[in-house]
């Protein structure tokens, strides 16, 4: 894994947070009510426990998508080049699916059932007024159904080693922090910047030609490295085939001369 690939996490998960809180801004109002009570100094120790328990359940999350990725594609991966076109294509797909492409729609809306499960266990962790039920909180919704979290996950298949996998799912929910934890005004003025200049989508542009890189230019320098090669081999043949050449001439010149001799001499 390459810091490439993690800052590629961090960048996702940054550009991608106005969605995030698209989907868990109302949760996130409904944790700073249950949490009036409590002093402010609390308040931003229980915010930051409830966001180290969603960053934990993100990396057990990559840690399971590594340990596919090492089980499934690993032994189709020895001594080739699937893993780099695997890995690109995945950067193109996530890079697409950036751009507004609906692709893991279907699958979000496969993760509510999921999600739905586990009501009963969330409505036990209100309010937010100690530790436990801040880390549990952060722990359940972590798993939360988001298509930005299943695009990175793929990511974290594709790495194919279950600390990567683990690395890149946190480093990925470290960007979504800033977004879920800034004030009312901060938020606006995130969002606004972020929507103005198009970031989530230059982002997603960015690893569609990444993933693209990845996978047609190491094609293309064999491909140059090969063309060399046979001009090198081509160049070789010539210059045995000019050798061979000379090689005759000087044949053909010096049996010319011993002829020459042999008549001189019986005459």
């Amino acid at each position: 894994m390459t810091t490439a690939l993690l800052v590629a996490a961090l960048l996702m998960g940054f550009f991608g947070s106005p969605h995030c809180l698209g989907m868990c801004g109302g949760l996130v109002t409904a944790f700073g009510l249950s949490m009036k009570d409590v002093s402010p100094a609390k308040r931003r120790a229980l915010v930051a426990t409830y966001h180290f328990g969603r960053l934990t359940s993100y990396a057990f999350l990559g840690l399971v998508a590594g340990l596919i990725g090492t089980a499934v594609l690993q032994p189709l991966m020895q001594g080739n080049s699937t893993p780099r076109i695997l890995l690109g294509l995945v950067l193109v797909f996530v890079g697409v699916t950036m751009l507004g492409a609906p692709f893991l729609n279907k699958l979000e809306r496969f993760g509510m059932r999921f999600w739905q499960y586990l009501s009963p266990i969330r409505q036990k962790v209100f309010p937010l007024n100690t530790f436990p039920r801040a880390l549990s909180a952060g722990l359940l919704w972590g798993f939360l159904p988001c298509g930005l979290v299943y695009g990175a996950l793929l990511i974290a298949v594709v790495a194919h080693n279950p600390l990567s996998g683990a690395a890149l799912m946190f480093v990925f929910g470290l960007g979504t922090v800033p977004m879920l934890v800034a004030t009312h005004e901060t938020v606006g003025w995130l969002r606004d910047k972020i929507g103005r200049f198009r970031l989530r989508q230059l982002n997603g542009a960015v690893m569609v030609l990444s993933g693209l890189a990845v996978v047609f230019i190491p094609i293309a320098m064999s491909s140059m490295h090969g063309d060399h090669g046979g001009g090198h081999s081509m160049g070789m043949v010539d210059g045995e085939h000019t050798m061979m050449m000379t090689d005759t001439d000087n044949t053909t010149h010096h049996d010319m001369n011993d002829d020459s001799a042999d008549m001189e001499h019986q005459h």
